[in-house]
């Protein structure tokens, strides 16, 4: 089998798993929601990631499509209540829930996602599932963390490096390493290796954030399928903003200063004139290399794995490098 031809295999087995799911049906407000949130797609990089970490040390990662789903569950229940806060309109290319049906309803749909996230987790040997329910519910603890300082960080005047890097560690990327060390947990491998796949998917992570802001800015616009520039035209503090406020002096701060006090402007005109401040400042080369040295870090905890299986090792390199360098 090819690396493409296995992903692509482990893929279609989860999707006829997810697919084939009984959430509920009675009230159908109440269930509907969960069918259609998780019919909406995405690229189930996160479950894809545990069966492929399973796959590393045994070869049957089928037989933990149920726990792997119980990642995808619980992604997709953060994403619908995130929607709420954010008041987001679309979730892939589609109506939120709460725009579809309601507030209400998308805030008790989210809360039985998170309980049947817990019931796809039973299937795991009674051996281990104390330790994957603990560290299940240290994830879920920390994704709220993290949402939480996003949240503060939108009221505050002034947020530190350090601050938003923990903040997306704990928003975005405790997920996935979450996701990887669950495969690698329930193949019964070592508590080191556990420990390292984690921590690549922690330093992945925060790598894929400060890619998704880089490319806020930077990105071809044809190629990257939203507006490029969101970022710099809502003013949202991300790692180039932070930096261009901690370097930026004299007339460099006095033109950042005003476009981000602007209540009216011309959108356009705003991105250029902030993008332009941001290659001045060296914004790009140094956010580049930030996301390059969590990257680095990632594959040097991933290359010290004590792994049985090649196959699955080269399918989940190539995975994890073709989300690097992707455009969109």
């Amino acid at each position: 089998m090819t690396k493409e031809s296995l992903a692509h295999a482990l893929l279609d087995k989860l999707e006829s798993f997810i697919r084939e799911q009984n959430f509920g049906e009675d009230p159908k407000e109440l269930y509907e929601p969960i069918t259609y949130i998780l019919s909406l797609g995405g690229k189930r990089i996160r479950p894809l990631l545990s069966l492929l970490a399973y796959g590393l040390y045994k070869k049957d990662p089928e037989t933990i499509l149920s726990q792997a789903s119980a990642v995808e569950v619980f992604h997709n229940f953060t994403l619908m209540h995130d929607d709420i806060m954010d008041q987001a309109p679309l979730r892939r290319g589609k109506a939120t829930v709460h725009e579809k049906w309601n507030e209400n309803v998308a805030i008790l749909s989210g809360d039985v996602m998170l309980v049947r996230a817990y019931d796809l987790l039973l299937p795991t040997p009674p051996t281990l599932l104390p330790k994957v329910i603990r560290l299940f519910n240290k994830t879920a603890a920390e994704v709220c963390e993290g949402q939480q300082h996003d949240m503060n960080f939108e009221s505050r005047e002034e947020v530190h490096e350090d601050e938003y890097v923990n903040m997306i560690r704990l928003k975005t990327a405790v997920l996935l390493g979450f996701a990887l060390e669950l495969g690698a947990i329930l193949a019964e491998a070592s508590e080191e290796d556990c420990q390292k796949i984690y921590d690549f998917g922690v330093n992945i992570g925060i790598g894929f954030q400060l890619k998704d802001d880089l490319l806020d800015v930077f990105a071809d616009q044809a190629k990257f399928g939203k507006q490029v520039g969101g970022d710099i035209i809502s003013n949202k503090k991300t790692y180039l903003l932070i930096k261009a406020l901690e370097l930026a002096e004299g007339d460099d701060k006095d033109l950042l200063d005003f476009w981000l006090t602007q209540s009216e402007f011309d959108k356009e005109e705003k991105v250029q004139a902030i993008k332009g401040l941001y290659e001045k400042l060296g914004i790009r080369k140094k956010t580049e290399d930030k996301m390059n040295h969590y990257f680095s870090e990632g594959f040097r905890q991933l290359d010290t794995l004590h792994f049985k299986n090649e196959d699955f090792y080269q399918n989940l390199r190539k995975i994890t490098e073709d989300l690097i360098h992707r455009e969109k």
